[in-house]
């Protein structure tokens, strides 16, 4: 069984309290608080669908720049030798640490890839008169991708082994080590200025077209 859609999209309930309350008109950059325990519902953002996508399309730039160019290189005893991410985490698993190998490509290469390319497909999709429901299912389960990119640990991690491995050898910082940093900072400013209520409310939902289809199907069979 499931839920039927409510006619007014205003009615929301805070998530906070429970508060089932209206949605005013906002202008952009404006936000609306809930007047029980004050806590933010909803930022209209300005220009939302195009400024995500250009943030989408610059993430994905660099998330294939980041995952072609070596990473870090090391010098030790006249041997140098370079890595990229997917070769760190093939790396980990040649040498036994296969849990790790897993979580190191999911979290840094799998979980990332799917972020960007779920909102790219969400982005494009919304930009259409009336969007499809399966924008609806990718917008559902794209926070469960964006909770697995962990792009900022593995490079804290990165940086606590290079301090760790400095006294023993020569650290080549490459380049995919500062695109890394800036795709950081590029899914976080692509999240912050995505708005998925603007998106929520255009999608066009199957039950919108049943009493249609069903008024269709009776005037057929009318003699």
């Amino acid at each position: 069984m499931y839920n039927e859609p409510l006619a007014d999209t205003t009615l929301i309930g805070c998530p906070h309290c429970d508060l089932l309350q209206r949605l005013p008109e906002l202008a952009p950059g404006a936000s609306a608080r809930c007047p029980r325990c004050d806590k933010e519902l909803w930022r209209r953002r300005e220009d939302s669908l195009n400024r995500t996508f250009a943030l989408t399309l610059a993430a994905a730039l660099f998330y294939i720049v980041a995952n072609s160019v070596p990473m870090l290189g090391l010098t030790i005893v006249g041997r140098a030798a370079s890595t990229t991410v997917i070769g760190g985490a093939e790396h980990l698993w040649q040498h036994g640490q296969q849990m790790v190998a897993v979580l190191v490509l999911l979290t840094a290469v799998i979980a990332p890839a799917l972020q960007i390319g779920f909102m790219l497909a969400i982005v494009l999709g919304a930009h259409r008169e009336r969007p499809p429901r399966w924008v609806g299912t990718l917008l559902r389960h794209h926070p469960t991708t964006r909770t697995w990119s962990m792009i900022e640990v593995m490079m804290l991690g990165v940086l606590v082994a290079l301090i760790k491995i400095a006294d023993y050898a020569t650290v080549i910082p490459g380049v995919a080590l500062f695109v890394l940093w800036v795709l950081v900072f590029l899914l976080a400013a692509m999240q912050s200025n995505f708005d998925s209520r603007e998106v929520w409310e255009r999608i066009q939902w199957a039950e919108a077209g049943a009493p249609a289809s069903a008024g269709n199907r009776v005037a057929e069979g009318t003699p």
